[in-house]
């Protein structure tokens, strides 16, 4: 170790460190509570199953897919369905892959209680709010008007978790 002035280069540096952590952790701690909802003219997801995705798309599009400054995006899954039976591996990849986005902030689908009700588990744990044993375009319709409604003072997936719950 250097040293330098009374002061070693090694406590120097941890002291840099030290100021930096906090400096970002004081940063952070501010932002919090702040404007947590959604930017304007950002893009929001809906991931639809497929039975019912056409209807929702057609409401979405008759709506317009636009409330308020938030663009609403629907995706369409593949069918969780082979023949008459449930697929339940397609159905959990289903709610998995809406969970891994970011932008994801409903899942409307399955219309069978028992196809939604082994998809609720993965869904209410990432905090995604489900409309399950509705027509794709009512279920978007309330989705809709979910958003439309939601609370600016939390995050659009929460609010519309809570206004949908």
């Amino acid at each position: 170790m250097v040293e330098w002035r009374g002061v070693t280069r090694l406590s120097s540096l941890r002291s840099q460190i030290v100021l930096a952590a906090s400096l970002l952790f004081v940063t952070t701690a501010i932002g919090c509570g702040q404007n947590v909802g959604v930017d304007e003219g950002a893009t929001v997801s809906v991931y639809v199953a497929a039975l019912l995705c056409a209807e929702a798309e057609r409401e979405l599009a008759r709506r317009g897919a636009e409330v308020g400054d938030v663009n609403v995006h629907a995706i369409c899954l593949p069918r969780a369905e082979s023949g008459s039976k449930l697929d339940l591996a397609a159905i959990g990849a289903n709610a998995r892959r809406a969970t891994e986005d970011s932008r994801s902030i409903a899942y409307i689908g399955e219309p069978t209680r028992a196809a939604s009700r082994f998809a609720e588990p993965i869904l209410d744990e990432a905090g995604i709010a489900q409309l399950s044993q509705l027509s794709g375009t009512r279920a978007m319709h309330k989705l809709l008007e979910a958003v439309d409604q939601a609370d600016s003072s939390t995050s659009l997936r929460a609010s519309v978790l809570e206004d949908l719950s």
